[in-house]
């Protein structure tokens, strides 16, 4: 009976934690003189590092680039994932800009039509997937019917896919630019006339 008695455990009703019977007295003194919960993520933190805690990990901050207020704890996962001004390059040109302004270029971006060598026909960004991936289709048909036909030696060698940056979009993708900062520095012209 003796030994069950020495592993049995007591809960320490500071910290909640099981401790040895034969030890809950000296453990209780020392975890309520030395311990205490932090009120927001209930965790037991030592006295003297309660506010060092509170300051590193629950205090709230701005950030810096929408001045949102968030828990410090969370701000590095606003920035990366919700802050509207956090820059997203767009899938259709690649180019970098904040989120918030991210849908209204796409809409533009994605509308911009380049022209698809296969098929001599202008295709809209947005569509261009759906278009490769028809030709793709179209070209496995193909294909496979003159494989049928035709002897292993005599098959035609692959066609190369058309390039994903053409010469154009370059061009295109620095025309937008240039007409952004034109228009940035009338409105800061203007907002400087104003003061």
């Amino acid at each position: 009976m003796a030994i069950a008695s020495e592993f049995s455990t007591s809960l320490c009703s500071h910290c909640e934690k099981a401790i040895p019977v034969t030890n809950i007295d000296l453990h209780y003194a020392h975890c309520s003189r030395n311990l205490e919960r932090c009120k927001i993520c209930r965790d037991m933190i030592p006295k003297k590092h309660a506010e060092e805690h509170y300051l590193s990990t629950h205090a709230p901050v701005a950030c810096s680039q929408c001045s949102v207020t968030v828990e410090r704890e969370v701000l590095a996962l606003h920035k990366d994932e919700s802050c509207p001004k956090r820059i997203i390059t767009c899938e259709y040109c690649d180019f970098p800009l904040p989120a918030v302004d991210l849908i209204e270029h796409q809409e533009v971006c994605g509308n911009r039509t380049e022209y698809c060598d296969l098929c001599n026909k202008y295709v809209r960004q947005r569509e261009r997937n759906d278009h490769e991936a028809l030709h793709s289709r179209s070209r496995n048909i193909a294909e496979s019917s003159r494989n049928e036909n035709v002897p292993e030696r005599v098959q035609a060698a692959p066609r190369r896919p058309a390039h994903d940056l053409s010469r154009r979009h370059v061009l295109f993708t620095i025309a937008v630019t240039g007409v952004a900062v034109v228009i940035g520095s009338m409105f800061l012209q203007r907002s400087a006339d104003s003061y």
